[in-house]
């Protein structure tokens, strides 16, 4: 699970040269004024040798006013000129300049005293064989047959003398359309300069026309694999997003005018922040996000009134305060992913799932899961499904007196809660009576980015990695997930914290998404291997504590939302899994991605869903029937699962006297930072 909105808060510009003064090209500018401590020796000596040839030195009035020496015709103007440079303060520059050497100094020994050299190098080995393996494969194809090769390079190289004759008709003063057009929608290049400066419109147009290029040559590359396809996709994309003009302060414009207006300050804060955001990873780089100073758990985010009513090695188990007289008689239980904190599902009064529905009445308990440490190593799937799913069926009858419920799983928690139905349906357990999925995944045969990450070599580097510490770093998924989407979630970052050096915003979403958590061994192991790797649900061949399971032997009513958008839980693959079931099941598709097409409520009045009926057929001619509502899909889950089970009984409070109350929601488990 990730996040994928931020913002970009803008620097105010200080006294000093800005990047327009400093590239403007192509216009005439007098000459500096010396500034009185530019007494140098060459200097000096040229004002000897000028005295030496005139009897006598004209005045200061008449240097004044004496004309600039006009340039030839035609010729561009200096990226700038003594003049500017002179308003430089010399003693700030100097002393911000120490200052990055020794926030630098910092920064170094967060990563060399923080970092594992043998499981970094493991991993970096892995991920470099892997990359070159997979390039190799593209590259393999277009030289197998040199004039394919001759001509894909000849088509780059026009492109790009094309768009060179263009700069230097700009530069003869023309105004002459761009070879690559800017897009409204890529941030990166979204200041003035990029277009108006005929230098940085060179940088951007050939940027992209290159990204661009290799993309499509990628895409045309015949005879790989999906997997190798996907995974050559995904280097490309890597690598031309870290090699973009606008991630260096030397080819981005506004980096350039922010480091001149605050005289290198904000470079001196940028590698302060950096070196904090090292040693927070343990000597690997942790990218803030969210300004984490700003929220406090139960104050701020996770606040729905509650109690802890159950703890033990793998979970606490919430129940909420009703706000409502009357509640439904089945209770409703969400299991959310460990990968991720479950507050997602309550991040604010106006966001919280878990608020919207105690209002309308049910009786709503939530998993926490333990963010676990070196003790936990050996939890795996069948702990979760024990010591978790079943455990709390357990603890809500005894709360509620309640039997029947119905349940929730969002991402991998669903895919927990799919074979711990699949568990209980051949072991004769009916407790659950209907069943919904959040963005879940129980077929991997076309898993979405995530499965470019799970190969042999990798998994065994990760379990190489895992068996020293018990568990996989928070930080590690989190990484993962940035590097889908690295313009916006990684190199944004990087210009915005380290280079501009201010602080990202405060915002709840982004904070709970860099708020990662760790993850067992055991767990991590089993389901990157089972699911993605051999995709052995899909394909009845998953064991749990001894039992086969088959989803088909799941007869609960299912409600299965996907989301348009999602890179984690891709809709066509949610909908290929939500026909392995072997009850009556409703596919809705809501608008946006992962969190934000789960996460939209009713009073937002934001993106839409569209419902159609059960999965059948493909995906697509699915979609060309589906109907299209605005809104909220919320109220439609509403209308489903409450005709199930219309029977209401009096409020309920947490542990229904029965169980001893342990703590105040959110609870402990939650607090622990991975």
């Amino acid at each position: 699970m990730s996040a994928n909105e931020d913002q970009d808060p803008a620097a105010k510009r200080k006294r000093g040269v800005t990047a327009e003064k400093v590239s403007a090209l192509g216009k005439s500018e007098p000459p500096a004024k010396p500034s009185r401590k530019a007494g140098n020796k060459a200097t000096n000596k040229a004002k000897k040798k000028t005295a030496a040839k005139k009897p006598s030195a004209p005045s200061v009035s008449a240097q004044k006013a004496a004309p600039a020496t006009p340039k030839a015709a035609g010729a561009p103007a200096p990226l700038a000129n003594l003049e500017k440079f002179a308003r430089f303060d010399i003693e700030a520059i100097a002393d911000n300049m120490a200052q990055l050497v020794d926030e630098g100094r910092k920064a170094l020994a967060a990563a060399i005293g923080g970092a594992n050299p043998d499981e970094t190098r493991s991993e970096l080995a892995a991920s470099v064989a892997d990359a070159t393996k997979t390039l190799g494969a593209v590259a393999e194809y277009w030289l197998s047959k040199p004039d394919r090769a001759a001509v894909a390079q000849a088509d780059l190289y026009s492109g790009l003398s094309e768009i060179w004759r263009q700069t230097l008709r700009r530069y003869g003063g023309e105004n002459v359309a761009p070879i690559v057009p800017s897009d409204l929608s890529d941030k990166r290049f979204s200041g003035p300069e990029w277009n108006e400066n005929p230098f940085f419109d060179w940088l951007r147009q050939s940027y992209l026309l290159a990204s661009r290029w290799a993309g499509d040559m990628v895409e045309s590359a015949e005879g790989l694999d999906p997997q190798t396809k996907a995974r050559a996709v995904f280097y490309t994309r890597l690598i031309s997003s870290a090699i973009s003009p606008s991630n260096f302060v030397p080819t981005n414009p506004e980096l350039l005018r922010a480091t001149m207006d605050a005289k290198g300050e904000n470079l001196v804060r940028g590698l302060k922040m950096l070196a904090e955001d090292i040693s927070a990873g343990g000597g690997v780089l942790k990218i803030r996000q969210s300004a984490d100073r700003k929220f406090e758990l139960g104050v701020d985010l996770a606040n729905t009134p509650g109690k802890v009513i159950w703890r033990n090695d793998v979970m606490e188990l919430i129940q909420y305060e009703p706000t409502t007289s009357e509640v439904y008689a089945r209770p409703l239980l969400i299991t959310p992913p460990w990968i991720n904190k479950f507050y997602v599902l309550d991040l604010n009064p106006e966001k919280s799932f878990v608020r919207w529905a105690v209002e309308q009445g049910f009786t709503v308990f939530i998993i926490s899961w333990v963010n676990p440490d070196e003790t936990k190593a050996e939890k795996g799937f069948e702990a979760y499904m024990h010591e978790g799913v079943l455990t709390a069926l357990d603890v809500i009858e005894k709360a509620t007196g309640e039997r029947k419920v119905t349940a929730a799983g969002y991402c991998v928690g669903g895919t927990l809660l799919a074979l711990t139905l699949a568990y209980m349906a051949a072991t004769g357990d009916d407790r659950i009576d209907s069943v919904t999925f959040f963005a879940t995944q129980v077929d991997f045969s076309d898993a979405g980015d995530l499965q470019i990450f799970v190969d042999e070599a990798r998994l065994a580097a990760l379990d190489e990695s895992m068996a020293r510490t018990g568990y996989l770093e928070g930080y590690k998924m989190a990484n993962a997930f940035n590097m889908l989407r690295p313009n916006e979630l990684i190199w944004n970052y990087v210009v915005n914290n380290y280079m501009k050096g201010v602080e990202p915003a405060a915002f709840d979403l982004l904070y709970w998404n860099s708020d990662s958590t760790r993850i067992p061994r055991a767990n991590h192991s089993f389901y990157l291997r089972s699911c993605y790797l051999e995709n052995r649900l899909a394909r009845g061949e998953m064991v749990i504590d001894g039992v086969r399971l088959n989803l088909r032997q799941v007869k609960a009513p299912v409600f299965e939302i996907a989301t348009r958008e999602d890179h984690i839980a891709p809709a066509q693959s949610v909908f290929r899994g939500a026909r392995f079931f072997g009850g009556d099941v409703t596919f809705v598709l809501g608008g946006s991605g992962h969190i934000a097409g789960i996460i939209n409520p009713p009073s937002k009045d934001k993106y839409q869903y569209w419902t159609g009926g059960p999965p059948k057929g493909a995906f697509e001619d699915w979609i060309k029937k589906a109907k299209e509502t605005k809104g909220s899909w919320w109220p439609h889950w509403l209308a489903w699962v409450t005709a199930q089970a219309p029977k209401k009984v009096p409020a309920r409070q947490p542990g229904g006297g029965k169980l001893k109350i342990i703590c105040d929601a959110p609870g402990e488990y939650v607090r622990v930072r991975g």
